[in-house]
């Protein structure tokens, strides 16, 4: 048998397992998996199979030796392989999506299951030793340098996928020099130079969102909204969001409680990489300012990174466009398995780039 066919034959054996635990929603045993799917996968196949679906945090089991039993995970409809350029074939109004805001998915659902598989915590593990190891041998000028260069990748990048005009040489020049771009609006630069500011206040401030809370979100959320019109406070009605029909809560004293369990859950995750990321993808999906929402959301997640020392992250060569079909993912189907990729890919970058 060819690799190729070996691989197709996993891959079907994976959805059959999944389907039936999925559709079924009751525990099983290996061999009753067997039995139930496809008979032209062989029984060791389907064992091996079960193994990797339980690594990658798809199914859970119970039970030891012959009373070992298995059952869909909690963590399916987040973790789940979704085909992105399938699932935006359709149309906003077209696509079958959760439209409300999710109350369980922070107090329950992630509060119960690991977002990262093992041999993905091994390889960003395995990373921040690297990039440990490189600022081993920098000096405090060289490692300010290179601290600078991704503060304005991060700058530019950031404020890009927000609709910014400025290119990264001009955000050089504006951050460095302070020399505005032609042609450009007073706004753009702004949050340009307010991006730099909240990134100056978290390295000066190493401990800062130590533990997160809700106030300190809104400390960097009014550096980076500065003299933008934009008010400080949770706010008080609707936003819509573009390009999908999900619905934010538009209740103060409810989002202002999803943001007080989001910041318990991040508290209480040991992982440093789940903390960045749960952070990164929830303060977007609570929407909790009327505006500055994502801006935010990276900033925060970066600053949990350097405040526990780990490389941060400059977005750099992230597409503006697959960055924003993965948030939307993620709010329509609560699914994070494309935005896990790029923050993986992204935290690679930077420790083979700047350090």
């Amino acid at each position: 048998m060819s690799l190729k066919e070996t691989n197709s034959m996993t891959s079907n054996g994976k959805k059959q397992v999944l389907n039936l635990l999925k559709e079924n929603k009751r525990e099983y045993s290996s061999k009753e998996i067997h039995e139930l799917i496809s008979e032209s996968i062989s029984y060791a196949t389907v064992k091996r199979t079960i193994t990797n679906l339980v690594l990658e945090n798809l199914i859970i089991k119970s039970g030891k030796g012959k009373s070992t039993k298995y059952l869909i995970s909690p963590a399916y409809d987040i973790l789940q392989i979704l085909d992105i350029e399938k699932y935006y074939e359709k149309e906003i109004d077209e696509r079958t999506i959760i439209e409300d805001f999710n109350l369980n998915l922070i107090s329950k659902t992630l509060k119960s299951i690991n977002i990262f598989t093992e041999d993905e915590l091994n390889k960003l593990s395995n990373l921040q030793s690297e990039f440990k190891r490189n600022i081993s041998v920098l000096s405090e000028v060289e490692y300010k340098n290179e601290l600078e260069r991704l503060a304005i990748d991060l700058s530019w990048k950031s404020s890009q996928i927000e609709g910014n005009t400025y290119s990264l040489l001009e955000t050089e020049q504006l951050l460095k020099e302070k020399e505005t771009a032609a042609g450009k609006t007073r706004e753009e630069a702004t949050m340009l130079l307010n991006h730099k500011e909240a990134i100056d206040f978290i390295v000066e401030e190493p401990d800062y969102l130590i533990p997160l809370s809700i106030s300190k979100i809104e400390d960097i959320h009014s550096l980076l909204t500065k003299e933008l019109g934009v008010s400080r406070n949770i706010r008080k009605h609707r936003v819509g969001i573009s390009g999908t029909n999900y619905r934010p809560l538009d209740n103060e004293f409810q989002i202002r409680e999803a943001l007080s369990n989001m910041c318990d859950l991040v508290n209480e995750k040991e992982s440093i990489f789940e903390k960045s990321l749960l952070t990164l993808m929830l303060i977007s999906y609570i929407q909790p300012f009327v505006d500055g929402n994502k801006r935010t959301a990276r900033i925060v997640s970066n600053a949990i990174l350097m405040n526990h020392q780990h490389c941060p992250l400059s977005f750099r060569t992230v597409d503006s466009v697959e960055y924003k079909k993965a948030m939307l993912i993620f709010y329509e189907q609560n699914n994070l398995t494309a935005f896990k990729e790029i923050f993986i890919s992204q935290f690679e970058f930077a420790v083979n780039t700047y350090f």
